[in-house]
C-alpha cells in the first residue's frame, strides 16, 4: 500500500500500480524473421545475431517506457527528473522513496491549484505531513461588503517536516502570489513575515526574522484574541 494525495491535501492509501508486463520476448526473435533458407548459413546467422543482441536491449527499454513515465513504479533518479518537467527541483534524494514519490504526486495535482488558499494548504499538508491552517482575506463579497484589506494570507504549520526551516520558507514563498502580505507560523512562533522579509531584502539581510518583534495591520490570530 502506498499513500496518494487528493485534492484538498489529505493522503489516502491505495494500492501500488502494478508494471506493465509484456509477453516475453523470444532470445531468437529476428533470427526467427529470417527465410529458412539463410538459417543454413553459419556466418550470417552469427552475423545477425549481432544485431539482434544490440537491437534487444533497445526494445527493452521501448517496451518500458510506460513505468518509466509511472511515478509509482520509475527508479528514484528518473522520479526526480520527471519533478523538474513542474518546477519541483529540491527534492532531497537521502529521503525514503515512498516520500519523494509522494511530494512529486502531490505537486503535481495541486499545481491546478496553486495561488489559492486550496492549493497552499494542499502544499503545506503535503510538505510538512502534520496539521495545516491556512486563512487569508479573500473570498466572494457583495457589492459594498468587500473588506478594505483583503491581501493578506496566514498560515501555521506544526513543524516544518522533513526541511530546515530556512528551506521550508524559501518553498512556501515561491508558492505565495506576489501581491499578498504573508506570515508564517511553526507552533505559536513567527519564523516569516513577508513584510519584514522585504524590509531586511533592502537593508541587504536575508535572515529568517526575528519571531519577538511584533506584525503591524495584521489581523489578530487566535492567540492574540485569546
Amino acid at each position: 500500500m502506498t499513500l496518494v494525495p487528493l485534492p484538498d491535501g489529505q493522503l489516502e492509501a491505495s494500492r501500488p500500480r502494478v508494471p506493465t508486463r509484456r509477453p516475453a520476448r523470444s532470445p531468437y526473435w529476428l533470427l526467427n524473421q529470417l527465410p529458412v533458407g539463410l538459417l543454413d548459413s553459419d556466418f550470417f546467422v552469427r552475423f545477425v545475431s549481432l544485431f539482434q543482441e544490440l537491437g534487444g536491449t533497445l526494445l527493452d527499454d521501448a517496451d518500458n517506457i510506460d513505468n518509466v513515465l509511472d511515478l509509482t513504479v520509475t527508479p528514484p533518479d528518473m522520479l526526480r527528473w520527471l519533478g523538474s518537467w513542474i518546477g519541483v527541483d529540491s527534492v532531497d534524494p537521502s529521503l525514503p522513496e515512498d516520500l519523494q514519490r509522494l511530494i512529486i504526486a502531490g505537486s503535481a495535482t495541486s499545481l491546478r491549484w496553486r495561488g489559492t488558499r486550496r492549493g497552499l494548504l494542499a502544499f503545506l499538508r503535503m510538505t510538512t505531513g502534520g496539521q495545516c491552517e491556512v486563512s487569508d482575506g479573500g473570498g466572494v463579497f457583495a457589492a459594498g461588503e468587500a473588506p478594505a484589506d483583503d491581501r493578506w494570507v496566514r498560515m501555521t504549520v506544526e513543524t516544518t517536516g522533513w526541511l530546515e526551516e530556512r528551506d521550508f520558507v524559501a518553498l512556501v514563498r515561491d508558492e505565495l502570489p506576489a501581491h499578498v502580505r504573508a506570515e508564517l507560523w511553526v507552533g505559536e512562533r513567527l519564523a516569516w513575515s513577508s513584510e519584514h522579509d522585504t524590509s531586511r531584502t533592502r537593508a541587504g539581510a536575508d535572515a529568517v526574522p526575528d519571531p519577538r518583534r511584533p506584525t503591524d495591520g495584521w489581523p489578530a490570530t487566535s492567540q492574540e484574541q485569546r
